[in-house]
């Protein structure tokens, strides 16, 4: 072979390894991500944050392709805060923990305002596993702050119409901040037709292009002083101690939210 075409050669396989790469590379990491939540008063779709907050995003998203949030319940309702789920189903005679993965890294870079999902967690800012929560209305001020459990990550925004639908659940009768539906009060024992129930929650786009609809807003507010005071706690992973318990007596003690 004459060194002209050894060179052609050589020039052609390094482009077709660098198109081979790059194509693997897209096809195994998106900048963005369209996810439907399935539920039992409505479904909505949220746009996640792939390229910003990966570590948040990739941690969701395995609990989604594994199946742990099917037939979650949403859990904790804190009217005009927060409406929180990803980690009960219900079992019959109570609310039963999911199979947790690994504690994951914060990544507070977004700001907590309306329409926006974020990862609950216990005051340790590198907690969080498994619940979300969805934002009510502007709750920086109280999320965002470093004194607040490190600030709160948020990792994607409702789109569409779907703050209807997470409204309306807000909107529900609450029995210890749980949202209850047909029953006239708490002292009747719940079915399963009265939680909220999540049936599933699917990818629906995992094409680059859903990012370029995206228009975060930035966390400010990481690095200055505040209380971190809110009305609710903001997403407590801590606040429902209930495992062991029935509905029955869930909804009879009036467990307080920490």
């Amino acid at each position: 072979m004459s060194k002209s075409l050894l060179r052609r050669f050589l020039s052609t396989s390094f482009a077709v390894s660098t198109i081979a790469a790059t194509t693997l590379l897209t096809s195994t990491s998106s900048l963005a991500t369209i996810v439907e939540f399935q539920t039992s008063h409505g479904n909505f779709q949220v746009n996640l944050y792939d390229e910003r907050t990966p570590v948040t995003v990739s941690n969701f998203l395995s609990y989604v392709n594994d199946g742990t949030y099917t037939n979650t319940v949403i859990h904790r309702v804190v009217k005009n805060f927060i409406v929180q789920g990803g980690g009960y189903t219900y079992g019959g005679e109570g609310l039963l923990n999911v199979v947790k993965k690994p504690a994951i890294v914060n990544e507070p870079i977004f700001s907590n305002v309306t329409g926006t999902i974020a990862m609950a967690k216990t005051s340790d800012p590198n907690s969080a596993t498994n619940q979300w929560f969805f934002n009510l209305k502007n709750n920086s001020q109280s999320l965002d702050v470093k004194a607040n459990s490190g600030g709160f990550t948020v990792f994607g925004q409702v789109i569409g119409d779907g703050m209807e639908v997470i409204n309306d659940i807000a909107g529900l009768p609450l029995c210890s901040s749980i949202p209850i539906a047909g029953l006239d009060n708490c002292q009747t024992t719940p079915g399963a037709e009265n939680f909220v129930t999540v049936s599933a929650i699917t990818i629906v786009d995992s094409s680059s292009a859903t990012a370029a609809n995206l228009n975060p807003v930035p966390n400010t507010l990481i690095n200055k002083s505040g209380s971190g005071s809110s009305s609710g706690g903001g997403g407590s992973t801590t606040w429902l101690s209930l495992i062991a318990l029935s509905i029955f007596s869930l909804v009879r003690r009036k467990i307080k939210a920490i």
